[in-house]
């Protein structure tokens, strides 16, 4: 099948691949605009376009889908279009140009979670079923017919970026399926079922996590923001970042049950546990304002063994 593809991050290539690969002809591939990255702001493609440079095919650069995305796209008469976290919106009259109409490839079972940040808002519900739903691209944010679905559990403490890492190869098998279901069914699809709940993009003040709750909800609260935008705790004014969090051993876990006070951290059969509202958490490695990422037993030596955390 003749194949334009948009989309923009890492998670979307696997997708890439696996049309090429399943032998669809990908006509086109459009990503957004080369970003400034790192502290030299050096300009840099989207990695969809690193890998459509790679299996040398024509890329379109654009941030926003206008009438010149649009006519780029008619110009190389796909029967079907298929995005993947471009970062953008496809309306009239693009979302109408291919044969088939546009499929999307979404990191959730739809209705729920649609949105920007799927994976993330579920994690941080606590919610560890994540799933993939291909459905189809209509004018309304996430609302189309779905194809194909599937899903993964996850143990807690998994994040985002893992779990995104993991549904986007997952995704491939679903994307291919919809894709030979609409060659042989053009109007396949079925109606949503559910009541929607929204994901929407996270900020960096989503990052911050709030200790007064219980281990596990904080535990899945980092979970969500983890790589982006970053989950911290504040410590004498400045943010530190957690980079690495988990739940303790059992038998620590137990031995630690003596109140010091919420986000008071501090060192115990050399792990570093920091109390929240209710259980404890073990710090494995953070990152202070201005600093490397250390191991967090450093810091907390640095620190004279013990801390307060907000």
């Amino acid at each position: 099948m003749r194949i334009v593809f948009a989309g923009t991050p890492l998670f979307a290539v696997p997708s890439l691949h696996a049309l090429v690969e399943a032998g669809h002809e990908v006509v086109g591939v459009i990503t957004r605009e080369d970003a400034a990255l790192g502290r030299k702001r050096v300009l840099t493609p989207s990695p969809v376009a690193a890998a459509a440079a790679q299996l040398d095919l024509p890329v379109y650069k654009a941030n926003r889908l206008d009438d010149d995305a649009t006519n780029w796209a008619a110009s190389l008469d796909a029967e079907l279009g298929v995005i993947v976290a471009y970062g953008g919106l496809v309306r009239e009259p693009l979302l109408s140009l291919p044969q088939l109409g546009w499929v999307n490839l979404h990191f959730s079972e739809l209705p729920r979670w649609r949105g920007a940040a799927p994976v993330q808002r579920a994690l941080m519900a606590a919610e560890q079923r994540l799933g993939v739903t291909v459905f189809r691209l209509v004018a309304a944010l996430d609302a189309g017919d779905v194809l194909t679905r599937d899903a993964h559990e996850f143990e807690a403490g998994t994040t985002a970026g893992t779990a995104l890492t993991e549904l986007a190869t997952l995704g491939t098998t679903a994307l291919l399926d919809a894709v030979r279901l609409l060659a042989v069914e053009p109007q396949a699809g079925e109606p949503q079922q559910g009541e929607p709940t929204y994901a929407h993009k996270l900020e960096r003040a989503d990052g911050h996590l709030d200790l007064r709750q219980s281990a596990d909800q904080v535990l899945a609260h980092w979970s969500g923001v983890t790589p982006e935008p970053g989950a911290f705790v504040m410590h004498d004014g400045q943010p530190l970042k957690l980079l690495e969090v988990r739940l303790p051993a059992a038998e620590l876990a137990s031995t630690a049950e003596a109140a010091h006070g919420i986000g008071a951290v501090r060192a115990l059969q050399g792990a570093v546990l920091l109390e929240t509202g209710s259980g404890t958490l073990e710090l494995v490695h953070v990152q202070p304002a201005g600093k490397a990422a250390m191991a967090a037993a450093d810091w907390l030596r640095g620190r004279g063994g013990e801390a307060v955390l907000s």
